[in-house]
């Protein structure tokens, strides 16, 4: 799937991972993680999050297709990146600093409801959204199904979004 920029001309490409990916994207989500999300957190969340990302069976579910990783690139280099975890669940979204703010974020939500929208009715995706990012889920349709919690150190609040099928 391939996006074009609203303020530039440049391509933004939209697929799945490969295999020899994984350590960027996963350093992709550790670094802006530290710039943005860390504050909101005790450092047993911090702990948490880098013990979920680096976790090697992680990794396997990733190599034996059982946890859909999906990367946004520009020239080459990823620069935005979303994981779906149960085939329903997004479990990890980030986006380069260098890059918020351009809509790659959105593409990266369209490209995985687009992977989800496979067969007639309603189809759902849930997320359990960073209280830096629930402005943006809002903006993209999703809806609070709860109130914040906290697990493990990680504060989040759990939300759904829900469409037809062919109208992401």
């Amino acid at each position: 799937m391939i996006f074009r920029r609203r303020e530039q001309d440049d391509k933004l490409h939209v697929r799945c991972a490969y295999r020899e990916e994984w350590e960027d994207a996963i350093s992709l989500a550790w670094c802006t993680f530290m710039k943005f999300e860390a504050a909101d957190y005790t450092q047993r969340g911090v702990e948490s999050f880098r013990e979920f990302i680096t976790d090697p069976v992680l990794r396997r579910m990733f190599i034996m297709g059982s946890y859909q990783l999906f990367v946004a690139l520009e020239k080459g280099k990823i620069v935005g990146m979303i994981s779906l975890r149960n085939e329903t669940h997004i479990s990890l979204l980030f986006v380069d600093e260098a890059h918020h703010k351009q809509g790659i974020g959105s593409a990266l939500i369209t490209y995985l409801c687009d992977y989800v929208d496979k067969e007639e009715g309603y189809h759902s995706v849930t997320v359990n959204a960073a209280p830096y990012a629930l402005g943006f889920y809002h903006k993209l349709g999703f809806q609070d199904t709860g109130m914040e919690e906290t697990n493990d150190g990680i504060r989040f609040t759990p939300m759904k979004r829900v469409w037809k099928a062919g109208q992401v």
